[in-house]
């Protein structure tokens, strides 16, 4: 079931708990314009508050996940701006990684082609990331006379694949294969473009097992390790989620969907 028409660049299709998201761009490799921005910042940060959608599949349509800043809709824009101004313009855009990893939903990013710069960034701030043979993707801000260090990139990629291989393709610009990416852990699986879809309904379905609960609670305590300040701090989150789950409604009918061996069935709630 479509959601109503209510973007210009992002389309979005609900089915079930699911919601498909797919930058709609494919003229321009669905590059990051100024409506764009807004679209995807609106739509992550207002998913925080929703209990309907359980899990995002990220897409891009055409031949690419998201080329990045679209450079010929932003020519000219640093021209008599000042710097508060910029700053604010730059938060538009960061805005969205910190609501992506905010959210209680996981992320599956389907990622065709090229995912470089902006684009890259909305990769690594997705959960789960899978990919086609053709994927290229780098931290192309440092090639165009930017720092590398934008959108989250500083912060994501050393914790996925350590300081030294980020080093590499941060201070170079150098794209990371699909294989290299496999290799290195940043994608989950490599498959043809034709079966990418149909591998993020299997990842969406298995998610769907969990709990509502659990799953928005696994999601904010891996967030919450990440950081941790050592392994009691980790354990006192795991601790606390596991009671407020098992202390949930839908904690029950899970255990019996395991005992029977059926797709669970939880109680529905919109907010």
């Amino acid at each position: 079931m479509s959601e109503p028409a209510m973007y210009e660049h992002l389309q979005l299709v609900t089915e079930g708990d699911v919601v498909f998201a797919t930058m709609n761009r494919p003229d321009r490799l669905n590059a990051l314009n100024p409506k764009l921005v807004e679209e995807l910042r609106d739509f992550f940060v207002g998913l925080y508050w929703r209990r309907d959608v359980r899990v995002v599949v990220l897409r891009g349509a055409g031949k690419a996940f998201c080329a990045g800043l679209d450079l010929k809709e932003r020519s000219g824009d640093n021209a008599d701006r000042s710097v508060g101004a910029g700053l604010t313009g730059q938060r538009r855009i960061s805005e969205i990684v910190i609501a992506m990893r905010r959210c209680p939903q996981p992320i599956i990013a389907c990622v065709d082609g090229a995912a470089a710069g902006g684009g890259f960034a909305l990769a690594l701030a997705s959960d789960v990331r899978i990919a086609t043979p053709s994927l290229k993707m780098n931290a192309a801000f440092i090639r165009i006379g930017l720092s590398a260090c934008d959108i989250g990139v500083s912060y994501f990629l050393p914790r996925m694949v350590g300081s030294s291989v980020a080093a590499e393709y941060m201070l170079t610009g150098r794209f990371i294969t699909a294989e290299r990416a496999y290799q290195l852990g940043l994608i989950s699986k490599i498959v043809e473009a034709d079966q990418l879809e149909a591998e993020a309904r299997g990842f969406a379905a298995d998610m769907l097992h969990a709990t509502p609960l659990g799953l928005r609670l696994t999601k904010e305590a891996l967030n919450h390790a990440i950081d941790a300040n050592g392994l009691e701090a980790a354990i006192a989150m795991e601790d606390r989620n596991q009671i407020l789950c098992a202390q949930d409604g839908d904690f029950g009918e899970g255990v019996r969907a395991f005992l029977e061996k059926r797709t669970p069935v939880y109680a529905k709630r919109d907010s």
